[in-house]
């Protein structure tokens, strides 16, 4: 989950910007920036817009838009393997267990293997 300013400032959004250079193929890609609830491919790497701007805490509705527009670009491009880590729920304070049934009711149609990734900490 990413905010529609690109800041990527925090969490695992930084490993995403240093390792796979994410904020700035978003800013080339996207210069007049986007809508919250989209759903943007960088590389390899979807980027859910849920929010406007960096500080603010995305809303399960914002989350399940941007879901929804990931399964359109999954289902085109037949793509079988997504990992993603526990989306929306670290640092944006969304629950899980929400945010996990919401996973399974948006792609319980689709042909694909999904694995979570979790922290140690």
């Amino acid at each position: 989950c990413i905010s529609a300013d690109f800041v990527l400032g925090k969490g695992i959004a930084v490993e995403f910007r240093k390792r796979f250079n994410t904020k700035q193929m978003l800013l080339e890609q996207y210069p007049n920036g986007c809508e919250v609830g989209s759903c943007l491919l960088t590389g390899k790497v979807f980027n859910l817009v849920t929010k406007e701007k960096y500080w603010q805490k995305p809303t399960y509705h914002s989350l399940f838009i941007s879901l929804l527009n990931l399964k359109k670009q999954i289902i085109s491009n037949d793509i079988k393997f997504i990992a993603i880590p526990q989306i929306g729920c670290g640092l944006d304070k969304l629950c899980w267990v929400g945010v996990q049934r919401m996973i399974f009711d948006i792609f319980d149609d689709v042909d694909i293997s999904i694995v979570v990734c979790k922290l140690k900490r």
